[in-house]
């Protein structure tokens, strides 16, 4: 009886019970972009959640460029009518400005976050992680800060309105967000760059300082290039904020544009509004090639 209960395991059977399984070996083709999507979107999220925690930083980047368009346009109430080109106020020469300067406020703090992961531990913790890409840590601040600017610029968009600007229609307000995401994208690349480059956010913060204001007034934010001085026309010119402004400014005075209209006139030539989308273009790669050496040294 105990003859007929014993069963007799042969090299094979043994063999093959103890073989792993081929189809749990094999990984599926294409889900890298999956995997760097979902530690994208995770990270985002979490910024998010500290954004929830913490919504003065959102509040306060609403109420400053709100306070920019009430105290500069009163600033400027009395002013001569034409004085800034064409039958405009001051409200509609201004907004375009407070528009651009705002999401590049917003995008030069982009690497602060970073730089306090950095300093905490927390960042070393996601570079040992398994992720599918190291590169999935600056697309989620990258995409972060876009659609915080997004948000700070559908408010201005509308406060502007209120103030007597006007609003754009569907397709100025289609290419003023993509204005919006084309000097974001370059200046936050540019900020997570120093964020890895500095030493500490002390360094980095001083950077933010030194650099916010003079962008601003080297800019056609405030003024236009014809109330300038000869060399401070050469330097807006240089400005990468002047060729977001400019379109934009464009779009609030003309109700007709096209990718043929010519929005800025510089000291040494006229730029349509194609070669100025081309020219943020260009500069968002320019920032891309620069941090891609020290970004790859850094995930190594």
């Amino acid at each position: 009886m105990i003859n007929n209960m014993s069963q007799t395991i042969t090299p094979s059977q043994n063999k093959n019970s103890l073989a792993p399984s081929v189809i749990s070996d094999i990984q599926p083709e294409g889900n890298w972009l999956s995997e760097f999507s979902q530690e994208t979107l995770a990270m985002t999220k979490r910024l998010f959640i500290q954004l929830q925690r913490r919504p003065s930083t959102l509040i306060a980047g609403i109420i400053q460029p709100f306070m920019w368009l009430i105290l500069f346009g009163a600033l400027f109430y009395n002013a001569p009518q034409g004085l800034f080109g064409e039958d405009l106020n001051y409200a509609k020469f201004l907004s375009p400005g407070i528009i651009v300067f705002t999401a590049f406020s917003g995008a030069l703090n982009a690497g602060l976050p970073v730089m306090f992961d950095r300093e905490f531990g927390f960042l070393n913790r996601l570079l040992v992680a398994p992720l599918a890409s190291r590169y999935s840590i600056v697309a989620a601040s990258t995409l972060y800060i876009i659609t915080l600017s997004i948000i700070q610029t559908a408010v201005i968009v509308g406060a502007s309105a209120m103030l007597g600007a006007g609003l754009p229609n569907l397709a100025g307000l289609g290419a003023i967000a993509l204005i919006v995401f084309l000097i974001v994208a370059g200046v936050t690349g540019l900020s997570l760059g120093l964020a890895f480059a500095l030493p500490g956010h002390i360094e980095l913060i001083a950077v933010i300082f030194v650099t916010n204001l003079p962008l601003l007034f080297a800019s056609t934010a405030l003024a236009p290039l014809s109330f300038m001085a000869g060399w401070l026309q050469v330097v807006a010119s240089l400005n990468p904020l002047t060729y977001a402004i400019e379109p934009i400014r464009y779009i609030y005075l003309n109700g007709e544009w096209s990718l043929g209209s010519v929005v800025i006139q510089t000291p040494w030539l006229d730029i349509n509004f194609l070669g100025v989308l081309l020219l943020l273009v260009g500069f968002d790669a320019l920032i891309l090639l620069t941090i891609q050496p020290l970004l790859r040294r850094r995930f190594a």
